[in-house]
């Protein structure tokens, strides 16, 4: 019965309506807070890789870099590899256009819910956390829609996705290795436990060590290829643009299925309105809100432009896209092979495994903050630490189709609720940013104070910021 119900949400004709309701509402949002933001994406996109490396503004929680290695860590995962392969394999190479334009477009979504994470955080000892659940209370006193939200959030990233990034290490490992998944289960799971049972400090260790290792190398491989394929570069920027809006794929229903695919994977790689990045965006120790919402905004830039477009690269490419093969692992596998030799897919698994290790990691982390939202009590959180642990075996063992399907169907739900709220909070965000340009204008370190909102309430640890800013002074 449960599998019934399932099916029916996520079967082909309502999954197909599903999916076009979440993405015209994923559309309007980032256009509106484009433009509402005179689009913060592209003029403060330099100011962006500025404050990446900006120092925390004391001992208490992690530096803005950290913040989005956590972030990334849950961004950067198989929707990077496999996820953009199937996009390509079903919607052609046009969805590769449509990934451009929803991270461009989520990039101001990004700072708006990133930003309103960072106004609404609490403290925690000497560290920070936050998120949706967290600004639906703070903000508007919505508790109970935030811990419905703290619910989708927690089944979907802390169990549903780990077990599917899980799945993917599994299958990846046991096809190029030959190790028994079962193996592969019980390593994952003590290799998760050694780090999630070891606090924020030591998620956060990790990440800001995998994360950039990871990407650097998986980019240099995608750059070395383009390099020696350059004279068919520009023809592959035209196929994407033609296969996007060609008169071909108008006649056939193209344009409708590369835009389906290239949205609906563009959001699972870079979680742009989603509402799961503000829980590692509210971690960050900065003197003003938005310098970690452009932080983060750059965080869609560095997921969809740099490492889905380096799979996308690799794929086309290897013109292998129209082969038929609906396995994306494979389809990437076979298609770096062509250029590169017989070492593609073992190069490919190390990806995948670290790629979708790091992204249990940071899912993880995105639960546990949800956890404490709900009840703060140590058993609670000892209780979601031991599932996730076997979500993670269950996803290596197991066939999770079911668990895809409720991952596509939790993650609509999760966005739905957010966009709605951060359209209602967006004028807290739009304030703040003014805020901060106008202090970036008269050349000073932007320092935030509630004070300077009249509006806003339940800004907590802005009050104590901006004391310890007066101290200062």
């Amino acid at each position: 019965m449960f599998q019934d119900a399932i099916d029916w949400l996520v079967g082909p004709a309502n999954n197909f309506i599903w999916t076009y309701v979440l993405i015209g509402l994923l559309l309007a949002t980032g256009l509106y807070f484009t433009i509402r933001t005179k689009f913060v994406q592209v003029r403060l996109f330099r100011e962006m890789f500025r404050l990446i490396v900006e120092k925390k503004d004391s001992n208490d929680g992690v530096s803005p870099f950290q913040a989005f290695t956590i972030s990334a860590a849950s961004r950067v995962g198989t929707g990077n590899v496999a996820g953009v392969a199937l996009a390509i394999g079903i919607g052609g190479p046009g969805a590769v256009f449509w990934m451009w334009v929803i991270a461009i477009i989520g990039m101001a979504t990004a700072f708006i819910e990133s930003t309103l994470a960072q106004v609404y955080k609490v403290k925690d000892g000497d560290t920070f956390r936050g998120g949706p659940a967290y600004y639906m209370q703070k903000a508007l006193g919505w508790r109970k829609l935030g811990i419905i939200f703290a619910i989708l959030l927690t089944m979907c990233f802390g169990f549903i996705f780990n077990a599917v990034q899980s799945n993917t290490i599994s299958q990846s490992f046991t096809e190029v290795f030959g190790i028994p998944n079962w193996g592969i289960g019980v390593g994952l799971m003590l290799l998760t436990g050694m780090i999630v049972f070891g606090g924020v400090k030591r998620i956060v260790k990790v990440t800001q060590t995998i994360v950039p290792v990871m990407a650097t190398f998986y980019i240099l491989v995608a750059l070395y290829i383009v390099i020696i394929n350059i004279t068919e570069v520009p023809g592959l920027i035209v196929l994407i643009f033609e296969h996007a809006f060609g008169i071909k794929e108008v006649m056939g229903g193209g344009i409708g299925m590369a835009m389906m695919q290239g949205v609906r994977r563009g959001l699972f790689s870079n979680e742009a309105g989603m509402g799961s990045v503000p829980n590692a965006a509210a971690t960050a120790n900065v003197s003003h809100p938005a310098k970690q919402g452009l932080v983060q905004s750059l965080g869609v830039f560095f997921d969809t432009i740099i490492i889905c477009s380096a799979t996308a690269f690799i794929i086309l490419l290897g013109g292998l896209y129209q082969s038929g093969e609906t396995n994306g692992i494979i389809l990437t596998q076979n298609s770096m092979a062509v250029q590169v030799g017989a070492w593609a897919p073992y190069f490919i698994a190390v990806a995948i495994m670290f790629f979708a290790f790091s992204s249990i990691i940071g899912n993880y982390y995105y639960g546990e903050t949800n956890i404490e939202f709900i009840n703060a009590n140590v058993v609670w959180k000892r209780i979601y630490q031991v599932l996730v642990l076997a979500m993670v075996y269950f996803g290596a063992i197991a066939k999770v189709q079911v668990v895809w399907d409720m991952a596509d169907l939790f993650m609509g739900l999760m966005a739905i609720i957010n966009l709605i709220v951060i359209l209602l909070l967006g004028k807290i965000a739009f304030k703040v940013l003014d805020d901060f340009t106008k202090q970036r204008r008269a050349g000073r370190n932007p320092v935030f104070k509630s004070a300077s909102i009249p509006e806003l309430k339940g800004a907590e640890c802005w009050e104590e910021t901006a004391e310890r800013a007066e101290d200062r002074l």
